[in-house]
């Protein structure tokens, strides 16, 4: 799987805006890896639908501002393949933001184990055949020799 993310920010008031794009490979869709996710790493600002936070407003109305809400991060359906996302980040004096990459290490390392665990299944192709037992046969020939010849009989 590739992820890839950005991190942009305007000059202001803005929030950033985080951008993702994921996408598995070939193989790992083949192997239908159940999606994964991540509930509790990207921080979700207050009014996330804003793209500004104002000084003194939401999670820059305190200098120990906490988050009590987190967006999901989640790996692509192996149908679909790929995903994209867009997330609003919370204001940071700084625009330091390391639990992103963090986030997304969890999600990678979350994912590789079930691609681990779906690898340990291991492909196959039975194929079988049977016929009827010579017990069986042994016990028809007789109605099978008799209908034969009541065909030739009717037949003449």
């Amino acid at each position: 799987m590739t992820i890839r993310w950005t991190i942009t920010k305007e000059r202001g008031n803005l929030r950033p805006r985080l951008t993702v794009d994921m996408k598995l490979t070939d193989y790992e869709r083949r192997l239908c890896v159940p999606v994964v996710r991540v509930d509790d790493a990207l921080p979700k600002p207050p009014d996330t639908g804003w793209r500004h936070c104002l000084p003194g407003e939401n999670e820059r109305a305190c200098e120990s501002w906490r988050p009590s809400d987190f967006h999901r991060l989640q790996t692509p359906h192996h149908r679909k393949g790929s995903c994209s996302e867009c997330f609003t980040l919370p204001w940071r004096k700084d625009n330091s933001y390391p639990e992103v990459e963090a986030a997304f290490a969890a999600l990678r390392e979350r994912f590789e184990q079930g691609v681990r665990e779906a690898s340990k299944s291991a492909p196959m192709n039975e194929q079988g055949e049977m016929e009827t037992s010579a017990d069986t046969k042994a016990n028809l020939a007789p109605s099978i020799a008799a209908d034969r010849l009541l065909r030739l009989v009717d037949a003449g």
